[in-house]
């Protein structure tokens, strides 16, 4: 009889928490079993790893075999934990030496001819590997994502027997993975492609130096959508760690990370049909929605008044506290979800009010019907709301001269995130109110500006600190440190629907 213990990492959220997979082989008839709350896909893999031992020319016991996946009270699933149970059974047989195991975790599925394959989750289990000081043994697939990880220590090999080989210091199966190049993209859109709208230009800029939301409206055709997927083009490179947390959420998401795209700011656009789930995540295995997979990156929601008001309504929280949590009966998750929201919508259904081109049949009630899908503590939460006007004709032509490249506004909006950074750690959008008090005060005539425009429009307590924590990222795109009223004045014109609503209609949606 003997004892082997392998370490492996579950998958929890974004988390990937330490398994112990306890390996005994004692007397009696020969069997398998494999207890510690395992799901299907983990209790299949008692047929799994017994071909592959098979097939990669070891020995399966001939015994009683008892896999144990500690700690017991958490639950296991996927075929993460095929090739740590294989070597379990191996090193309490005796086919591996006793402390080969010793400084590794392992993580990989098993194909029944001992291939290793691809699974999810393998960069956050490099990060916690790497904390713990073990080398992380994964398939030659998550290779790429785990070597993102700067500390971390990764091999891969290509079979069981391989893996084998090398605890057994007889050949060299395991192999480093090449490492991805550092080197920053910022995608292959430019706001050079967008002639005219020199407002909607300027807010956008506004947006990506200080990390604000931002809503676009007007008729069809306008360039709503063009600038929406211009905005991760200009804004500030990554961090290590921002990336990391980015890559953790695309790499346990069921789309998995291609490290090719390190350091890439996401860009997610889904349908406006998209349910609930979809977007914040959820399921009996709870999983990243669009907003978590648009980490540190850009959720564009175009046609926003169509998208279901449920639907509109969870990003209230995710937009607050950038993170959503996710309970369902016997799981419990939280994802990061601190995102750039982008909306896109038509000022009335026809898409026609105040467009001159246009001929808008819309009545009163029906347009204010059609803006009222969008409640008023959503729409608090969005900080720039702009019209974009038909542009014009002139500038569509072939030969018309090209607006400023990304990479000059993007230089623009480094400046001032930087600012931002020293200041106080992180960009403007994200500042708490104590943040707001003690960095974003005005002069008098500021002051006085902001205090008319509150009371002429009713702004609440929360758009009344969004207006100071814009206007604070226009005072820092003109590098200087006391707010004024020209930033006041254009911070307060970027609220345009609330600028364009009736009285009455905009009392209703801020209630």
């Amino acid at each position: 009889m003997r004892l082997a213990q392998v370490r492996s990492r579950a998958q929890s959220g974004v988390d990937a928490p330490e398994v112990r997979v306890e390996v005994h082989v004692a007397r009696g008839l020969p069997s398998l079993s494999v207890v510690g709350l395992p799901e299907t896909a983990v209790r299949e893999s008692r047929d799994r790893v017994r071909a592959a031992i098979a097939n990669a020319g070891l020995e399966f016991p001939r015994s009683r075999v008892i896999v144990n996946l500690a700690p017991a009270d958490l639950p296991k699933e996927g075929t993460r934990f095929d090739l740590a149970i294989a070597l379990g059974i191996l090193a309490a047989s005796e086919q591996i030496p006793e402390n080969a195991l010793d400084g590794y975790e392992f993580l990989g599925e098993l194909s029944l001819s001992g291939r290793l394959c691809a699974v999810q989750g393998a960069l956050p289990a490099a990060c916690r590997a790497a904390r713990m000081k073990r080398c992380l043994v994964v398939p030659p697939e998550n290779g790429g994502e785990a070597a993102l990880v700067r500390d971390a220590e990764v091999r891969t090999g290509a079979t069981l027997a391989d893996v084998v080989a090398a605890l057994c210091e007889e050949g060299d199966g395991l192999r480093r993975p090449e490492p991805v190049s550092a080197e920053t993209r910022t995608g292959g859109v430019d706001l050079a492609d967008v002639r005219g709208q020199h407002q909607a230009r300027r807010a956008l800029e506004v947006a990506a130096a200080g990390g604000h939301s931002l809503l676009l409206i007007g008729p069809p055709g306008t360039g709503k959508s063009m600038l929406a997927s211009r905005l991760p083009g200009i804004l500030p490179p990554m961090s290590e760690a921002e990336a990391l947390e980015a890559a953790a959420v695309a790499s346990v998401s069921g789309e998995g990370l291609d490290p090719a795209r390190w350091k890439q700011r996401p860009f997610r656009s889904p349908h406006h049909t998209a349910s609930g789930v979809a977007l914040v995540g959820g399921g009996s295995r709870p999983a990243p929605g669009e907003i978590s997979l648009a980490h540190r990156g850009v959720l564009f929601l175009d046609e926003l008044p169509e998208f279901s008001r449920k639907v509109l309504e969870v990003l209230r929280e995710p937009l607050e506290t950038g993170e959503i949590h996710i309970s369902r009966a016997a799981r419990r998750a939280t994802f990061p979800a601190r995102f750039q929201l982008v909306g896109a919508m038509n000022p009335c259904p026809c898409g026609h009010l105040g467009d001159p081109a246009g001929n808008c049949r819309c009545t009163p009630d029906q347009v204010e019907r059609y803006r009222a899908r969008i409640s008023g503590p959503l729409l608090d939460r969005i900080d720039l709301q702009l019209v974009v006007p038909r542009p014009e004709r002139e500038l569509l032509r072939p030969e018309a001269p090209p607006g400023e490249a990304s990479a000059a506004v993007r230089e623009r909006v480094i400046a001032a995130r930087r600012i931002q950074i020293e200041r106080q750690g992180g960009a403007n959008a994200g500042l708490d109110n104590p943040g707001v008090n003690r960095h974003c005060r005005t002069d008098a005539a500021g002051r006085a500006l902001l205090e008319q425009a509150g009371e002429r429009l009713g702004f609440s307590a929360r758009a009344y600190h969004r207006i100071l924590k814009l206007a604070r990222t226009l005072a820092d795109l003109d590098g200087v440190a006391t707010i004024g009223a020209p930033h006041i004045g254009e911070a307060v014109g970027y609220r345009s629907l609330e600028r364009n609503m009736p009285p009455e209609g905009r009392a209703q949606a801020l209630c």
